[in-house]
Parts: structure tokens; sequence; C-alpha cells
């Protein structure tokens, strides 16, 4: 099964959005739940000290999951020996440098390594795990944390091409590896075959998966979910079980979705899940995964994916990558975008168009061809409206290249989000100008994307309508064509219109 641009742009967002939860709550981890309407960012600290936009044990914890997973391909390998292996001993290197881990998952990561080959306490195996989370279990009778839960999301995405029935039951043998209590086991089933299944139909249900339980299972979460539904985050006072934090995650998409859809409703469940207090990253990584397969990258805001980091050493767009090539199931894709160090437009023509911002000279407007010039005229800050390679803007810090999917169509159903990452793009301009940053602005060829944004833009800083700065971008820039969707947001055109033309290039 071949992913469509929109279910690709759905895989990319599971690991940028859980990221963006993560660190979003870090910096209120073990709080009191905050009143209605307080402000949630990404202000780092907490109780262990994390920087602003850092993710943490959330994320880490994941992440060997996906590059694992993304190393043993689509076959049966993805749950091998050698692909749990792989992720326990990327989790021990983890955890002995971590600035906090889970105190089951320190137990169990302390007892694998004493299971482990005397000669090298290091070489653990999955099996040294899940013996030692078995006895764990044994001897507490309580290893239903959220710690695997929290991590499980990239499985989902390896599983898009198979059977829900299969990544119920891999999800229960990852989860077995540190947490082995059947609540953890089946947590982390139900939310794999809601991520899948939102990859796939962009619909969030989290009672997909109850059919594969026992009829038994079954109604004990189903009037779990349900009482999520009538709840709050803050109701779930216990969130660092499985169990609350599983409903606290849901009770924030459900009561946010009440009131909001798209881009907004992802943003103001990660708020609202913050907000619920307690284990705040926890339960906003946990509604994160959800949220992104259901609205994809493109709907996680600049703001959060900007400067968006954390071990090993990775940032928001490394977890973009991971996610659409383990969606792919074909591997790295060390040639292709978006893994390809250089994007080839050399067949395009008319690519170095490079003007500045009528209403802002400390703004250019250009095609791709004017990424060669960024360093002679000093340019500080790029926003891309087009695909581009890794090393395709070198002069500029990653935290100062803004990047957007946004396809030049007409057609409504080519992009997820439209306006808001047309409008995403152009509160980026602003942000980096009122940095002091000099902004390149462009797509490939300056025709529709760029005087769109530029226009968007413009109408802000010069406090007229956007079709009038429009017309004032067509001035410096005669080429500027937006296609009939991008200017009925403008505007310009009425409903009917769109739809029914050819795109522009």
């Amino acid at each position: 099964m071949k992913l469509t641009p929109l279910q690709n742009d759905r895989a990319a967002g599971v690991l940028v959005a859980l990221a963006a939860g993560d660190a979003l709550g870090a910096g209120y981890e073990f709080g009191a739940p905050l009143p209605d309407g307080a402000e949630v960012t990404m202000k780092g600290g907490g109780p262990f000290g994390f920087a602003p936009a850092e993710w943490t044990d959330d994320t880490s914890m994941a992440i060997p999951i996906a590059q694992a997973l993304l190393e043993a391909g689509s076959d049966a390998g993805s749950s091998s020996p050698a692909a749990l292996t792989m992720i326990v001993r990327a989790w021990t290197a983890w955890a002995a440098e971590a600035k906090d881990v889970g105190a089951q998952t320190s137990s169990v990561i302390a007892a694998a390594r004493r299971l482990a080959s005397a000669a090298d306490r290091s070489k653990v195996h999955a099996v040294d795990f899940s013996a030692a989370a078995a006895e764990f279990h044994a001897r507490t009778g309580r290893s239903a944390g959220n710690g695997s839960l929290m991590r499980t999301a990239p499985l989902a995405l390896a599983y898009l091409h198979r059977e829900p029935s299969e990544l119920m039951a891999t999800a229960g043998m990852m989860s077995a590896l540190t947490h082995a209590d059947p609540d953890a086991q089946e947590a982390c089933g139900l939310w794999c075959v809601a991520i899948r299944g939102a990859v796939l139909t962009g619909r969030l249900d989290v009672r997909t998966g109850l059919p594969l339980l026992s009829p038994e299972r079954t109604a004990v979460w189903l009037e779990r979910i349900e009482t999520a539904e009538r709840s709050r985050p803050r109701d779930f006072t216990n969130n660092g079980w499985v169990v609350e934090a599983f409903q606290g995650a849901w009770s924030a998409i459900h009561f946010a979705g009440l009131s909001a859809s798209g881009p907004a409703h992802l943003r103001a469940a990660l708020e609202e899940a913050v907000r619920g207090g307690r284990d705040t990253d926890t339960v906003a990584a946990i509604a994160g995964g959800l949220l992104g397969a259901a609205y994809g990258y493109t709907a996680v805001p600049f703001e959060w994916r900007r400067r968006l980091h954390g071990w090993p050493g990775l940032r928001g767009r490394d977890l973009m990558m991971l996610g659409m090539e383990l969606g792919r199931g074909e591997g790295r894709r060390t040639t292709s975008w978006p893994r390809a160090q250089r994007h080839d437009y050399s067949i395009w023509s008319r690519t170095d168009a490079l003007v500045q911002h009528p209403h802002d000279d400390g703004v250019w407007l250009g095609g791709v061809g004017s990424l060669g010039r960024v360093a002679e005229l000093g340019i500080d800050a790029v926003v891309s409206l087009c695909r581009l390679g890794t090393s395709d803007v070198p002069s500029v810090p990653p935290e100062d290249h803004a990047t957007f999917w946004i396809i030049d169509s007409p057609f409504e159903g080519d992009n997820a989000h439209t306006a808001f990452v047309l409008r995403d793009a152009a509160a980026a301009v602003e942000r980096y100008r009122t940095e002091g940053k000099t902004v390149l602005l462009h797509c490939v060829r300056a025709e529709s994307r760029t005087p769109t944004v530029a226009a968007l833009y413009g109408a802000r800083v010069a406090g007229v309508s956007p079709i009038e700065a429009l017309e004032d971008v067509r001035r410096v820039l005669p080429g500027a064509n937006p296609n009939p969707l991008f200017l009925r947001l403008l505007g310009a055109v009425p409903t009917d219109r769109v739809n029914s033309v050819t795109p522009a290039t």
C-alpha cells in the first residue's frame, strides 16, 4: 500500500506532535492543575531542568523504537529479537546519561544489566529486559506505570501496512519489555491501533481496537473511555498509572474537540493535557502522538517546531523524517526527499526571482535559486514553502529556517490545512523580523505560494487588506499569480471558482 500525500503528512506528524506535547509539558511536570486559559509554553525547566523546547524521556524512549523498526523494515523483523535488542540497548545507553528516567523503567534497566553477560553489562538483550520486567511485576504486583504507553507511537507507523491484530499483539510485547502488567499492554495496543487508524483515515477513534480484546476486557476499557469523555485531564489525579494517563490524554482530545477542529484542536488538546497537571509531559506526549496521526505535521505550529530538540541530538525535522520513512515502510531513502542532501530543481526555469517586499525591505521574496545569495545579502532567516534537501541552506541555523509543506494547488483536498499553513508561514516571517533578522521568503518560482504569504505578511505590517497587499507585491514581483484557492483565502475569489481551474506553477 502506497501512502497518499495526506497520509504521509499524518505519518510525519506522529513523532513531531508527540515531542511537541512532551516539550510543552516538561516545564510543568508534577505541578498542580492550571486554571482554564492559563498560558502554556515550551518554557523548559521543571524538576529536571530541561531546556526550552527540549523533549524528555517520553520522546527519547520512542526514538530508539522508531530507529530500530526503520532498520528492520516492513517485514516480520519489526518484532524480531534483533530489533528488540537494538531498542533495549539504546534505552540502556540513554538511561546512563538521561536527566530523568522513570522509576519502574530505571529498575528494569538495572535488573536487565545484572542479567546480561557478566563480561559486558552493556550488551543486554531483549530477553533480559522481558525477564527483568516480569520479575518486577511478580515481586511488586504493580507494573502498570505509564512508561510504556508514552513511547509506543512509532510502533503504529511500522504497522500501517499490516493487520491491526498484529499491531495489538506486538504493542503488548513491546510494553512487556519494561511494563508487563496487562493494563499497560492493552493500553499500548489500543493507542497504537488508534494511531494507525488516524494516519490512514484522519479520524480520531480510540475505540477502534476494542474488538481485538476479550469481551470482558472490552467492557472494562469501554467504561474507562466513557469516563474519560465525561471528565477533564485534571480529574485524573493518578496519571502516573497507565490507565489514568490513557484517560487523561483521551479526555484532553475529547474535551478540546468539543470546541475546536484541525490544527486548533491539536493545539487546544495539548494545552488542555498540560493544564491537567501532575505528569504533564507524559500525558501531553501520549495525546500528541494520536493528534499528530490525525492532523499531520502541517498542523503542528511553527513556534513549537522551531526549537524542538532532545536526545540523541535530534531536532524536529529528524522526527519528521523518521515518521515519514517508517510510515512508508521503505527504509531510509538517502537520495530522496526529505533525507536527501539536495533537492534537484534544475529542470525548472525562472527560479532566480529575487525582490524586496514592498512593505518591508528586510524581507526578500524569491524563487529557490535565490538560496545561493543568502550569505551575500546578509540574510539571517529563511522561510521555505517548497521541498528542500537537508543541506540546501547551510549558512542558516536550523531554528532560523522555517519549512512549510504546502502544495501549489487550487484543490481543497490537496493540502490538509491550507489556510493554517499559509498564515503560520506569514507569522514565521513576522517572528523573525521582530527578532531583527533579515528574511528570505521563497518557493520554487515565487509565483503562487510566495506572493500569497507575502500578502498575508504585508497586510499585517502595513495595516491594509491582503488583496491590497497582494497588488503591492505584484508591482515588484510581476510574475506573482496565486492560484484561485489562495486568492480566495486572501479574499479575492468566490468559493464557486475554486477547484475548477488548472494549478499555477
